[in-house]
C-alpha cells in the first residue's frame, strides 16, 4: 500500500487485475486514472490467500432498515451478525460509531485521519496490508468503505457480492457457536494440563489442523504489526457548499442523485427532514449498477448504464449524493470501475441538506419539497428492537 491517493499497492494492483486463486505475485504499480482497475475481488481469490499473515478481512456490515416514516432514522451495529457469521479470519469494523467522525451533524460522517489510524491499527492493518471489504446485505456498506479507506490513501479491496457470495460456494464460516466451544474446550485443557484447545473456531472444520484445506486456514498469527501511514485525500469529498455551487451554476459539475427512483421524484418516504432531490441533479440509482446477486454489473453492462447516464465525452466532475453517503458510495464505486476518475461524494448527502430549510429541494414535477417533520437529534434515533 502506498500513501499516495491515485496508485494502487503492489497487492492490491495484483489483485484488482485477476479474480483467480492462482493470480501471479505483485506487479507494477498501476495508476487508477489510467486504466478502468475494478477494485473487486471474488470469493474465490479471497478464499485461497487466508493464510496470508499480510490479509486483514473486515466485516463492515450496518443494520439500516426501510423508514416507516418519514424522519424515521433507525440503524444498528452489524457486529452481532459479524459474531454470529462470518468469513474466517474476519474482523468487524463498526461504520456506525467508531469509523466514523464523533460530533458531526450527520450520520456516518467519514473519520479524520488520526482516528482511521486509531481504530485500523487496533484491528492489524499496517503499510503492508491487503485490506478486503465485505457485508451481509448487498454490497453498499462495503462500498462506503471502500471510499472512506480510498479518501486516506489505502485502497482497500471489495469482496464482490460479499457474504453471500461466500455462502454461496458453500465455503466454511466461523460462527457464534463455534467461538463459545472453543473458549469452552480452552478453558477445559487449560484446567487439565495447561495446553492450548482443540477448536479451531471455523465451522465444520476438523480439530486436526493439518486436515482443514488450505483454502480454509484458520487465523493466522501475525505477529508484530507495522506502521500504518494514512494520508487525507480531500478530492474523493464535496462539501455541502461545492454542492450549492454547482446548483447555482457557479461550479462546472454533473450532480447525481444514487437514491431509487420513487425516492428522487419524493414519493418514498424518506428518513430524513424532506423528500425529494437537490435541483439540477440527475437520477442513476445505485441499485440500477448492481446485479440481482449484489454484484457489480460486469464491464461492459456497467459502462453501459454509466454510458446513457453521463456520456463518456462528458468529462465533468462528477459529485454523487444520496440519503447518508452510503448509495452514494456505490455508485462511486461503479462510476471509478467504469472508467470515470473525477468522482467525489457528497459526504452529508440529504441528511444534512434536507435539514436546512434554506436549501432547496424538488420533487419529480419539479414542485419544492414540503418539510416532512422535525428529524430527532443525532444519536437519538428509534431504537432497533
Amino acid at each position: 500500500m502506498t500513501a499516495l491517493p491515485t496508485v494502487v499497492s503492489p497487492q492490491v494492483a495484483s489483485a484488482a487485475v485477476t479474480s483467480g486463486p492462482d493470480a501471479p505475485g505483485p506487479v507494477t504499480l498501476v495508476p487508477v486514472t489510467s486504466t478502468r482497475v475494478r477494485p473487486l475481488v471474488d470469493a474465490a481469490w479471497l478464499a485461497a490467500r487466508l493464510g496470508d499473515p499480510t490479509l486483514v478481512v473486515l466485516d463492515v456490515t450496518v443494520d439500516l432498515p426501510r423508514p416507516l416514516h418519514d424522519g424515521d432514522h433507525q440503524s444498528r451495529s452489524g457486529r452481532p451478525g459479524w459474531a454470529d457469521t462470518r468469513i474466517p479470519t474476519a474482523q468487524h469494523l463498526d461504520l456506525l460509531d467508531d469509523f466514523a467522525e464523533p460530533g458531526a451533524s450527520y450520520h456516518f460522517a467519514h473519520p479524520s485521519a488520526a482516528r482511521a489510524q486509531s481504530v485500523l491499527e487496533g484491528l492489524g492493518v499496517d503499510d503492508a496490508s491487503t485490506v478486503v471489504l465485505y457485508d451481509s446485505a448487498d454490497g453498499f456498506w462495503s462500498a462506503r468503505a471502500w471510499w472512506s479507506l480510498r479518501g486516506l490513501g489505502l485502497h482497500a479491496l471489495v469482496l464482490d457480492g460479499g457474504l453471500t457470495a461466500w455462502l454461496g460456494d458453500d465455503r466454511a464460516v466461523e460462527t457464534a457457536d463455534a467461538d463459545a466451544d472453543a473458549d469452552a474446550d480452552a478453558d477445559a485443557d487449560a484446567d487439565a494440563d495447561g495446553g492450548a484447545g482443540d477448536s479451531d473456531a471455523i465451522s465444520g472444520a476438523p480439530s486436526d489442523a493439518s486436515e482443514i484445506d488450505a483454502t480454509i486456514a484458520a487465523p493466522t498469527d501475525l505477529g508484530p504489526r507495522g506502521t500504518l501511514t494514512l494520508v487525507e485525500d480531500p478530492s474523493v469529498w464535496a462539501s455541502r457548499d461545492d454542492v450549492i455551487d454547482i446548483v447555482a451554476g457557479a461550479r462546472s459539475a454533473a450532480l447525481v442523485c444514487a437514491l431509487g427512483a420513487d425516492q428522487f421524484t419524493g414519493e418514498a418516504t424518506t428518513r430524513y427532514s424532506r423528500r425529494g432531490h437537490i435541483p439540477t441533479s440527475i437520477n442513476l440509482p445505485a441499485r440500477d449498477l448492481a446485479q440481482p446477486a449484489g454484484r457489480l454489473l460486469d464491464a461492459p453492462e456497467l459502462g453501459r448504464v454509466v454510458g446513457q447516464a453521463l456520456p463518456d465525452e462528458d468529462d465533468r466532475e462528477i459529485v454523487v449524493y444520496c440519503g447518508g453517503g452510503i448509495s452514494a458510495s456505490y455508485a462511486a464505486l461503479g462510476l471509478v470501475s467504469a472508467g470515470r476518475s473525477r468522482v467525489r461524494v457528497y459526504d452529508g448527502s440529504l441528511e444534512e441538506w434536507s435539514a436546512d430549510a434554506d436549501l432547496p429541494l424538488v420533487l419529480g414535477d419539479g414542485t419544492p419539497a414540503a418539510a416532512a417533520g422535525t428529524l430527532r437529534p443525532l444519536g437519538e434515533s428509534r431504537p432497533l428492537g
